[in-house]
């Protein structure tokens, strides 16, 4: 790919601090602390192998997956906005 006035490696360099914005991202949002027994929205019963397997869960698997769903959607465009990105 032509880099333009980019330096070398400039291009792999913006694909690694995407993806180490998105490992960021993602980590801060994990649950900390003591994982509840119910769901915080819809108070359904969390299992007890879901808070086992994952300490701090706070949230149900639907109610999971509805935020999950929620929050891909925000994030379906690059926020670096550089040059390349916005050529593709």
């Amino acid at each position: 790919m032509a880099g333009g006035w980019s330096r070398d490696g400039a291009v792999q360099d913006q694909i690694d601090a995407s993806v180490e914005d998105g490992i960021q991202q993602v980590r801060s949002r994990l649950p900390k602390g003591e994982s509840l027994t119910h769901c915080e929205e819809c108070e359904k019963e969390i299992p007890l192998a879901r808070r086992e397997a994952v300490p701090g869960v706070r949230l149900c698997v639907k109610c999971q997956e509805m935020i999950d769903k929620e929050n891909k959607a925000l994030n379906l465009f690059n926020r670096r906005g550089s040059k390349d990105s916005q050529l593709r």
